[in-house]
């Protein structure tokens, strides 16, 4: 394969990776942009083709198109699960993604929401706390139906955007280290995350709780920031660097088993840190050395097993799996063999538990009406099963289903699996 990059960018997609693609088909009856659309250039192996015309020079890397069918792409990886040639699909795209924002003049206004997304609220966490905190207030006292009935442009979207919110947002406030119960058999440290830290704070205790009653020593290390996963999937790769060089930075020189994320997104994000820094000969081999110590909480607590045993649950379960844990991460059992952990918990099959439910970090908000599709999907499919709970294991899973069933009309209840294993050891 040869050719001329009409725009130079040394984070477009490789020749190499591309060229791993055998365009067999395999990964067409995975994607779930494929199932919805029915269009060649909406599935991976359309998607490859696409990049590797821009290699060629035959197609230009501006092109509205190639951004169409790139910006259509949940990059849930559900292909690299099916793909017999080991692509990594992931990589790919997130690479198109920053060439063709390198290509493309964006407007004043585009240029000003990337700025604040990415540079203000996201790395600081207290600004996020409080846009959260502001944002959650709004929903509660009913400004979506106020946008709704206003008829204003924009204004059933920004309701929408609302609605996703959870109903209440919780800063994380933990000490520096939570001792273990018993003897110690592990010493982690924690990666609080930023919509996790800041929104989800009472997960990440809950996640310390957990991991501490079961003899496992957790240490929070306060200078870390946002992992970066939003603005890789956006095209923002510089920024998504410098976030992971200090996120190497902070946790260097800690003598720990593992560092612990509770957030799929954020871990799959982690894990790829010596990728995204392959080039940069300061950091390479530190940010490898890190990722290769990057642990989802489910994945390190079901390796270790639970040595304190739950209280019993009566309820029903559905457990649904997140994208970037699931074919991000391969992690498929850990977090099914924690349920089952726990006495009287009935787990209920949940067909197309490995499907997206549209969240897909930003896309919900970039591609609303094809997020809706795949939710209604999703939400259909729970409510098929009958759960009481649907648990998962992403904080955009948690909003994205929540909003879905309550739109529906459900009174089933969305849970991230550690905060539902903490409720049962405190219930006891």
């Amino acid at each position: 394969m040869t050719g001329i990059l009409p725009y130079p960018n040394a984070d477009a997609p490789s020749e190499e990776l591309i060229s791993r693609c055998v365009h067999c088909g395999l990964c067409l009856p995975t994607c779930p942009t494929f199932a919805v659309l029915g269009v060649e250039m909406d599935s991976p192996r359309g998607r490859i083709r696409l990049m590797k015309t821009v290699w060629e020079g035959r197609v230009s890397a501006d092109a509205p198109a190639f951004a169409k069918h790139i910006g259509q792409c949940l990059d849930c990886r559900a292909c690299e699960t099916a793909c017999p040639s080991g692509v990594e699909y992931g990589k790919l795209v997130e690479a198109a993604r920053s060439q063709i924002l390198a290509a493309t003049t964006r407007s004043l206004g585009e240029r000003g929401i990337r700025s604040a997304a990415f540079d203000w609220l996201l790395p600081h966490r207290r600004v996020l706390a409080v846009f959260a905190r502001l944002s959650v207030t709004a929903k509660r006292l009913g400004v979506p139906r106020v946008l709704r009935a206003t008829g204003l442009r924009g204004g059933a979207r920004l309701a929408e955007m609302l609605e996703l919110l959870p109903d209440s947002a919780t800063m994380e406030r933990l000490d520096t280290v939570i001792p273990a119960s018993g003897p110690v058999r592990a010493r982690v440290a924690m990666f609080s995350g930023c919509v996790m830290g800041s929104v989800f704070g009472g997960t990440n205790a809950a996640t310390a709780r957990v991991l501490a009653r079961n003899g496992v020593e957790v240490h929070v290390i306060r200078p870390q920031t946002c992992c970066g996963a939003l603005h890789a999937h956006a095209g923002e790769r510089e920024r998504a660097r410098e976030l992971a060089r200090r996120n190497v930075a902070a946790f260097a020189g800690e003598e720990v088993d593992a560092i612990i994320v509770n957030a799929a997104g954020c871990g799959a994000a982690m894990k790829e840190y010596g990728w995204l820094l392959k080039d940069d000969t300061a950091w390479a081999t530190r940010a490898a050395e890190f990722a290769s110590r990057v642990r989802d909480a489910t994945e390190f607590l079901g390796d270790l097993g639970l040595r304190a045993v739950p209280s019993p649950m009566r309820v029903r379960a559905a457990y649904d799996d997140p994208c970037h844990l699931l074919h991000g991460q391969r992690v498929r059992e850990q977090p099914r063999a924690l349920l089952a952990a726990i006495p009287g918990l009935e787990m209920v099959p949940l067909e197309e538990a490995d499907w997206c439910c549209g969240s897909a970090g930003t896309y919900n908000v970039t591609q609303p009406e094809l997020a809706r599709t795949l939710l209604e999907r999703k939400v259909a499919n729970i409510e098929k099963t009958g759960a009481d709970v649907v648990v998962t294991a992403n904080p955009g899973c948690l909003m994205q289903i929540q909003s879905g069933l309550r739109r529906a009309g459900s009174r089933t209840r969305v849970v991230h699996l550690i905060d539902l294993l903490d409720e049962a050891y405190r219930a006891g």
